[in-house]
């Protein structure tokens, strides 16, 4: 490439019609982090701040098609994958993402925060046996982890856990006031707990796209995990301050997706 092109970063991941979510999360993220954005759609939902309304799931062959005229033609430095619908696109998905040679970070999107399913067991069993063994880092949140194990932990324990399955993970989660701590577990070693200040607000729609998104732009960049972890981490708590006090919606508001105010 030449001198000044930025590095390529694709999500493969649903929409969000309100613009917190999903692609529109990770395509602005991409951007404010110096990457070229790419996007594969795997499902479109009819979604708002109070909850999921609809969801069309795109079909496979769609997004096979879509993944081929990606990777044939852009040069992918990293990807990331968010709501992937149906087991036959976590299947496939797996098997040509895995064939890059890329970091590939997964966000297990399986409930939404309203509590709207996302990915029934099928999808969960897709995830185990053929997605997260070529992961390079997952993503979940503590509700994802119970689901993809099938059964509730400590939080260090959970992120252990998954990592037998051959991925790294980053459990995000909670703490105590003021503190949110993140467990990062790479196989073979000991889960390392990452704890920074949280952010009180209930504008945070898409904090779990934003950081997963926020991760893939640093590893893209060649940063090592544990720094990109945390960078991802300080970027997430910089957006969320940002729309502390918005007032944008009926429900949870937006993670902010800008630098400020506008000039």
């Amino acid at each position: 490439m030449s001198r000044g092109t930025p590095a390529v970063v694709l999500t493969v991941a649903g929409t969000d019609s309100g613009g917190a979510a999903g692609i529109a999360a990770d395509l602005t993220t991409f951007a404010d982090l110096g990457t070229h954005g790419a996007a594969v759609v795997t499902a479109v939902t009819a979604q708002d701040t109070t909850g999921v309304r609809a969801v069309h799931v795109v079909s496979a062959a769609t997004v096979l098609a879509q993944l081929e005229a990606v990777v044939e033609d852009l040069p992918v430095a990293a990807v990331k994958t968010g709501m992937l619908g149906t087991a036959e696109v976590v299947g496939l998905v797996a098997e040509r993402l895995s064939a890059l040679g890329v970091p590939l970070v997964v966000d297990p999107v399986l409930v939404a925060t309203s509590g709207a399913v996302l990915g029934d067991g099928q999808v969960v069993h897709a995830y185990l046996e053929q997605l997260l063994p070529v992961a390079t880092v997952i993503t979940p949140n503590a509700d994802e982890a119970r689901a993809l194990l099938g059964a509730s932990d400590s939080p260090d324990r959970m992120a252990g856990a998954l990592t037998r399955l051959g991925p790294a993970v980053v459990l995000t989660g909670g703490g105590p006031a003021g503190t949110c701590t993140d467990w990062v577990a790479v196989p073979g070693t000991e889960p390392v707990a990452l704890t920074h200040p949280s952010v009180e607000t209930t504008n945070d729609h898409g904090t779990g796209c934003t950081f997963s998104a926020a991760l893939a732009a640093q590893l893209a960049h060649d940063v090592p995990l544990i720094a990109a972890v945390r960078r991802a981490a300080a970027y997430t708590a910089g957006q969320l301050r940002l729309s502390q006090s918005w007032s944008l919606g009926r429900g949870r508001g937006p993670i902010a997706h800008t630098r400020g105010e506008p000039t």
